[in-house]
């Protein structure tokens, strides 16, 4: 297993994240802590989960991913072993559930650390990440932004100065965003350094074969700024296993949840076919090429992998081994302009 630190911080993490909002839902208390033990002696020290985790959300099983990692953390001894992230639900998402309103007032973002430490039986969060931005603007399936939320009035400091008095009480260590785009990353970055306050260290956005958007803009700010991307759906919702080119299977995540429709639309049927051939016609599985992909980006910290099965979980650590050639890298490019991000 390879390290690196999280930008601008002491804490090393592993150059694999596990992602854990099947934990509740696809999988149960069991299946969850039978697979944080596999990734701890795989060598993975890094935990990503959310307060309204388990995906799909829904109020029955809210909170359950945050409590599975917490009676695994209390069973195995493990707490200082690790490095959990975590992350706060912004609006725009029909989850009123949660709590009402979605924001990031002090109340709320108060509200939410509490609860998360209380499930994940922890007395500290070491990456705490805002999961939208506050203001509405474009969530999935979209490549740009032509309007502007007017409703919203900006709050970056109000937001970071709430975070700083939580470090200084040892609730949180540090902060990220998620889901942002680079307006929201600079406006974080400005008001930290204009006010000696907290500064967010990572940004948590979708990047894979079948979505590169994090290349138009955000890259540039992340590596000049030094904020780490946490890749998230590095297999777009396993479809880049090329497992569904003939069909949806009714027992994956994207047969069990179909309104999850980001990553098997025509374009990416098209774009995965052809990955999938260069994969296999280089000796590599599909799932190989694609995490080596994400893994080799100077931006990316950590790549976020989830699995449902144990065989799934083996198999996608066991494909950051590979490195891929200068040759493959040409031809993924190729596929990437011929059939640019299918999957905003």
């Amino acid at each position: 297993m390879n390290y690196t630190t999280l930008p601008n911080t002491a804490i090393k993490v592993s150059k694999v994240c596990l992602g854990t909002m099947t934990f509740g839902e696809q999988n149960s208390e069991s299946d969850a802590h039978s697979q944080l033990d596999y990734a701890i002696e795989q060598g993975i020290n890094f935990i990503d989960t959310a307060e309204m985790y388990p995906i799909a959300a829904r109020q029955e099983t809210l909170g359950l991913t945050e409590k599975y990692i917490g009676t695994w953390l209390k069973k195995s001894g493990k707490r200082e072993n690790v490095v959990i992230a975590t992350k706060i639900s912004g609006p725009n998402r029909g989850m009123g559930y949660i709590r009402n309103p979605l924001d990031f007032s002090k109340k709320s973002i108060h509200e939410a650390v509490d609860l998360s430490l209380k499930n994940l039986q922890t007395e500290y969060i070491d990456l705490y990440q805002m999961h939208w931005p506050e203001r509405v603007m474009n969530m999935f399936g979209q490549r740009g932004l032509a309007k502007i939320d007017t409703q919203w009035q900006e709050n970056f400091f109000e937001v970071l100065s709430v975070f700083d008095g939580l470090i200084k009480e040892g609730k949180i260590k540090h902060i990220g965003v998620s889901n942002e785009n680079p307006y929201g990353v600079m406006k974080f970055i400005s008001e930290s350094e204009k006010h000696n306050l907290p500064r967010i260290v990572t940004i948590q956005n979708p990047f894979s074969l079948l979505n590169r958007l994090y290349e138009v803009g955000l890259s540039e700010i992340g590596m000049r700024e030094n904020v780490g991307l946490l890749a998230y759906s590095p297999l777009g919702f396993s479809f880049l296993t090329g497992k569904h080119l003939n069909g949806i299977l009714p027992t994956s995540r994207l047969g069990l949840f179909p309104q999850f429709s980001r990553y098997s639309n025509a374009n990416c049927h098209k774009a995965t076919k052809l990955y999938k051939e260069l994969a296999e016609s280089n000796g590599l599985t599909l799932t190989q090429m694609a995490l080596a992909f994400v893994n080799r980006q100077d931006f990316v910290t950590s790549t976020i992998i989830g699995a449902t099965t144990m065989e799934q979980l083996r198999e996608n650590i066991a494909a950051f081994e590979t490195v891929l050639s200068p040759e493959v890298i040409s031809e993924i490019n190729k596929i990437q302009e011929l059939i640019p991000n299918p999957a905003p």
